[in-house]
């Protein structure tokens, strides 16, 4: 009987292009332990059925169940059917930011929850397919617009039956509502982090991208990511290290280095905080 394959982060995959728009239509691997990276990942459903360990809950879904979470926590697809076939989309913030969800919605999101709904039909596969057809066309045109029509799908939530995995506790907060300047202004900061996460910068630097006061720009980000200007720059670091680390003969100070962390205390403490394990224990779990 065949060996089963198992799903290894690598330099051209998501952890290793982690502001890169990606789309598939394929069958899943097993994930041997978790991996992160700093999208948004959208999961359909075609076929079969697949099972989830995320950070703080655990969830299954079936043929015709979508679901939408942060990337950015620690997640694994642990077991799957013998015929499982998804699709879906791993979408940068900058995405994200666009759609127009609810404001407790996108709170929760970003601080680890799930929405999952059933409420699909014979045109999401459809689309779906189609969808990731224009992605890899080269076709810049073709791109845009499979983008648009899956931001618009994924609004349509708000219309349907939906849940939010694992239910809000009391008191919960719903985060604030997210006008178009706000958005805008995310937008330039995750961009400028995208092309500069490697280097040394600070709130300073990534304020002036978007023309605006690094206090502001530091309390903007943060009530709408969940998460400070300095946790998601680690973040795309930590992602870019992850599909380092997976290379044969990896150097953990090498790693930390071509990562952007100026010693590798710091990217120990870090990467230990996010993936519960040091990035040596890590590697060596890979099987390199």
């Amino acid at each position: 009987m065949p060996e089963r394959p198992f799903y290894h982060p690598g330099a051209s995959s998501v952890e290793g292009l982690p502001l890169a728009l990606q789309m598939f239509h394929n069958h899943p691997l097993v994930m041997l332990k978790p991996h992160w990276h700093a999208q948004v990942e959208v999961n359909f459903i075609v076929r079969g059925s697949v099972h989830y360990r995320m950070a703080e809950h655990e969830i299954s879904l079936s043929a015709g169940d979508m679901c939408l979470f942060w990337g950015g926590l620690p997640h694994q697809m642990d077991d799957l059917s013998d015929d499982a076939t998804y699709a879906g989309a791993h979408l940068p913030l900058v995405h994200f930011f666009r759609l127009h969800l609810p404001a407790d919605v996108r709170h929760r999101l970003m601080t680890g929850a799930t929405l999952v709904t059933n409420a699909t039909d014979q045109s999401d596969n459809d689309n779906f397919k189609r969808w990731n057809e224009y992605a890899r066309s080269d076709d810049p045109a073709k791109t845009e617009h499979a983008v648009n029509e899956l931001l618009l799908r994924l609004e349509r939530v708000r219309f349907e039956a939906y849940r939010l995995v694992p239910e809000a506790a009391s008191g919960h907060g719903a985060g604030s509502p997210f006008d178009q300047q706000s958005s805008r202004n995310v937008g330039r900061m995750c961009d400028f982090i995208a092309e500069n996460f490697l280097y040394d910068i600070d709130c300073v630097n990534i304020a002036a991208a978007a023309d605006i006061h690094p206090k502001y720009a530091m309390s903007l980000f943060k009530k709408s990511t969940g998460m400070t200007l300095n946790e998601y720059v680690n973040l795309l670091r930590l992602s870019y290290a992850q599909a380092l680390l997976m290379h044969e003969g990896a150097n953990v100070l090498k790693v930390a280095m071509d990562s952007g962390f100026g010693s590798l205390s710091a990217f120990n403490k870090s990467f230990r905080k996010l993936a519960g394990m040091s990035p040596s224990d890590f590697r060596r779990a890979g099987g390199r």
